[in-house]
């Protein structure tokens, strides 16, 4: 089947995606776009991970424009985002979200512990291994580490008449080459994570966990999403604005809205005693 190119894993090329620093930071250039159009996590997801926790005081690594966090927050936890961006730092203490400034890795956590670290679309902007050896070091003894994405799993119409309009418009780009980010193109993120866990010593086996839902999406809701998928928001204008005309006339033959599935995939393990 042909396949979208992937919204949220970076993987531009060969590089680890921690090493994109140029993709990673694009995303602050519009955090109100990116805030008001990048999908949610499911409140199953969510529910999970609070209930396997030991207590509510969460650590949010990337936190982003506070998607993940808050939303954790509405359940009841005491969440601390980290976020290197201060753009979108600024953008999450807006919607009351309490954000620290700085790259996970070298974040000084002054002797504060948590009970669980959670990573919302962001794990992969880490560097896996020095990454789990601060989880490790910041999460509570049975603390749960648990990092997420959204993959896409797009009805075969939808891939189909979305992957021609890349291969028309960018037919050399990554964006088209890499194909789709459904739970399976994951596998390799998820390796890197666990590969990581495991290095550090400290960390019990890892577990995925998985979550279905669907989301309807208007030409207009699609349209404005789509410069904040990884890699778009670093296209030349002309080329996105061909990319978006185009997309725009696919939704439209398809009756100016479709329906997009989802499955948030989960890896998730607990910190040892």
């Amino acid at each position: 089947m042909p396949t979208l190119p992937s919204a949220h894993d970076g993987r531009l090329t060969g590089t680890a995606p921690h090493a994109l620093r140029a993709v990673a930071e694009s995303y602050g250039a519009d955090t109100e776009r990116y805030d008001r159009t990048r999908p949610r996590y499911p409140d199953a997801v969510v529910q999970r991970v609070v209930a396997t926790s030991p207590g509510r005081d969460v650590l949010d690594v990337g936190a982003g424009t506070g998607i993940a966090g808050l939303a954790f927050q509405a359940a009841g936890c005491a969440v601390l985002g980290i976020e290197p961006d201060a753009r979108m730092a600024e953008f999450a203490r807006r919607k009351g979200l309490d954000v620290e400034v700085a790259k996970f890795e070298d974040w000084d956590p002054a002797g504060r512990t948590y009970d669980a670290l959670i990573s919302g679309t962001a794990w992969h902007w880490i560097d896996p291994v020095a990454g789990a050896a601060r989880a490790a070091g910041v999460l509570r003894p049975g603390g749960r580490l648990a990092v997420f994405w959204n993959a896409f799993r797009p009805a075969p119409e939808v891939a189909e008449a979305f992957a021609a309009v890349y291969a028309r418009v960018l037919p050399e780009s990554p964006l088209y080459r890499r194909g789709m980010a459904g739970p399976g193109a994951y596998a390799s993120l998820i390796t890197r994570a666990s590969d990581g866990l495991g290095r550090s010593g400290a960390f019990g086996e890892p577990e995925q966990w998985e979550v279905a839902w669907d989301r309807d999406y208007t030409r207009e809701e699609w349209l404005d999403q789509l410069p904040t998928f990884g890699g778009h928001g670093t296209l030349p204008p002309e080329d996105l604005d061909a990319l978006l005309t185009g997309i725009g006339e696919a939704v439209d033959a398809m009756g100016g809205r479709f329906t997009m599935r989802y499955a948030t995939v989960v890896l998730t393990s607990t910190r040892a005693s």
